[in-house]
């Protein structure tokens, strides 16, 4: 049960992240939300109070440590506790190699490794001195596989699904502190929006056609691994649409 436990989502403005941040408040936590878009972020802190569910907003941006640094702190200030990290920020700007959108790998690296580990540094001492936590990161289907246009951004889901593992095997046995590798599939949130290579107009028409996975399929699975008895860990869970073959 997670009833009064203090859950941190980054990237809470749309997609998975909100879904998640819903679906762990109407579970009983506090949440604790984070992203850029402080207009969506006040948007779903007032669908929280609707329901009476305890929120925390402000602005995050997880490529600068010291603002994530500072978020945590001012959640431990509000609440005295962090008990689940959900490293949710991410960007999928597609694009082939021979393009050389060099701006977009750096986005990428910046937002999908950095800011899983700068969150992560900034709740681990805090969870290590408990010794009890959860961390939840976000990878995808494509932090096992990799295609076309997908190099850098699968080369940064590889990454995150390493990282989690290494978590697992530091602090889970030796300090309490489970960890849970999240793999979507095909996922009807705006991350296709971000890609700009012209060519790969058809994939993302392809992937639009499909019956996509809701990101509520995943605020659900992410609920499972973190309402799982305290003896649980649930290491992994990739889901796929039915419809989708790789």
């Amino acid at each position: 049960m997670i009833q009064d436990k203090v859950a941190i989502i980054t990237g809470a403005s749309s997609g998975i992240g909100f879904a998640t941040a819903l679906a762990l408040s109407k579970a009983g936590a506090k949440v604790a939300i984070g992203a850029r878009r402080t207009d969506r972020l006040a948007e779903l802190e007032n669908k929280i109070k609707e329901h009476g569910g305890e929120v925390f907003s402000q602005k995050l941006d997880v490529t600068k440590k010291e603002e994530c640094n500072s978020f945590v702190e001012s959640v431990l200030s509000k609440w005295g506790s962090v008990d689940i990290l959900v490293n949710n920020a991410g960007l999928m700007p597609l694009s082939f190699v021979k393009n050389l959108k060099i701006d977009e790998w750096d986005q990428m690296v910046d937002v999908n490794i950095k800011g899983v580990l700068y969150c992560t540094g900034a709740v681990v001492s805090h969870m290590l001195e408990k010794k009890s936590g959860h961390i939840v990161n976000i990878s995808s289907v494509a932090g096992r596989i990799v295609f076309p246009a997908g190099s850098v951004y699968c080369a940064t889901k590889h990454a995150i699904t390493a990282f989690s593992e290494g978590l697992r095997e530091e602090l889970s046995v030796r300090k309490n502190i489970r960890v849970t590798c999240i793999e979507p599939g095909v996922v009807a949130t705006e991350l296709t929006n971000t890609i700009t290579d012209e060519s790969l107009q058809g994939f993302v028409e392809n992937a639009k056609k499909m019956e996509a996975l809701q990101a509520d399929d995943i605020a659900n699975a992410i609920l499972y691994a973190v309402e799982s008895p305290n003896h649980v860990n649930v290491n992994e869970i990739l889901i796929r649409p039915t419809t989708q073959e790789r």
